[in-house]
């Protein structure tokens, strides 16, 4: 199975440059439509619920200090062979949320069931480090 990393590199290959929080958003979409369309996840790393939108604490570990990232951000992580579901799913997310600002894609979720499930009786804007299930995509996407 693929990794957060290898679907970060597979977007920042397609895309040049990006802000970090767009894209732990086109991640996030990524693994939501892979659930959604497919029904099986792109790779096996959670998201939790920050103020913000989705966000992979792994990925942002990576990225953590840094406001944009390229194509070499990930250069030490090898190149994923993915399945040819897996590249049309990202390819779509990537035709209909690519060219949306980080700011627009944050507020998109904010309106989205499984970052509202997962952020319920924690205040606007609080930290929270919920996770965002997978069951809770699946769900929400695959019914869309």
């Amino acid at each position: 199975m693929a990794t957060v990393f290898d679907v970060a590199k597979y977007i920042l290959k397609k895309t040049g440059t990006i802000t970090t929080m767009k894209l732990q958003k086109l991640v996030y979409y990524c693994q939501a439509w892979s659930l959604g369309w497919d029904d099986v996840p792109l790779f096996g790393e959670e998201f939790q619920a920050w103020a913000n939108g989705p966000v992979s604490p792994d990925l942002f570990a990576r990225h953590r200090g840094r406001f944009v990232v390229d194509s070499s951000f990930l250069n030490d992580i090898p190149d994923y062979d993915f399945e040819s579901d897996a590249i049309e799913t990202m390819d779509s997310v990537l035709e209909f949320y690519g060219d949306k600002e980080p700011q627009w894609l944050s507020e998109l979720t904010h309106k989205e069931a499984p970052w509202k499930e997962a952020r319920v009786g924690i205040p606007s804007g609080a930290p929270c480090s919920n996770i965002i299930t997978k069951d809770s995509m699946q769900q929400y996407y695959g019914g869309l």
